[in-house]
C-alpha cells in the first residue's frame, strides 16, 4: 500500500472517529481541537477527510489481488 492510500486511510479513521464522537456525544472533536466547526483549519481537516474518501472509493472496485502483489 502506498503513501497516498495510507495518508487517505488515516484521514478517514479520524473522521470516522469524529462522526462517531458526534453521533454519540454531540461532541465534534475536530472543532474543539481547531477552533470551532466555522474555523479556517477545522473547514481544512472536514475538507481533507471528504477528499480522502472520495480518493478511497475506487479501491472498493478494484482487484485486491494485484494490489496486495504489488505491495509485496
Amino acid at each position: 500500500m502506498n503513501l497516498f492510500y495510507k495518508i487517505c486511510i488515516v484521514l478517514i479513521i479520524i473522521g470516522g472517529v469524529n462522526w462517531g464522537l458526534i453521533g454519540l456525544f454531540g461532541f465534534d472533536a475536530v472543532a474543539w481541537l481547531l477552533g470551532g466547526s466555522a474555523s479556517l483549519l477545522s473547514r481544512t481537516v472536514y475538507t481533507l477527510v471528504g477528499a480522502a474518501a472520495l480518493c478511497a472509493i475506487p479501491s472498493l472496485f478494484g482487484d485486491m489481488t494485484a494490489r496486495t502483489q504489488e505491495a509485496g
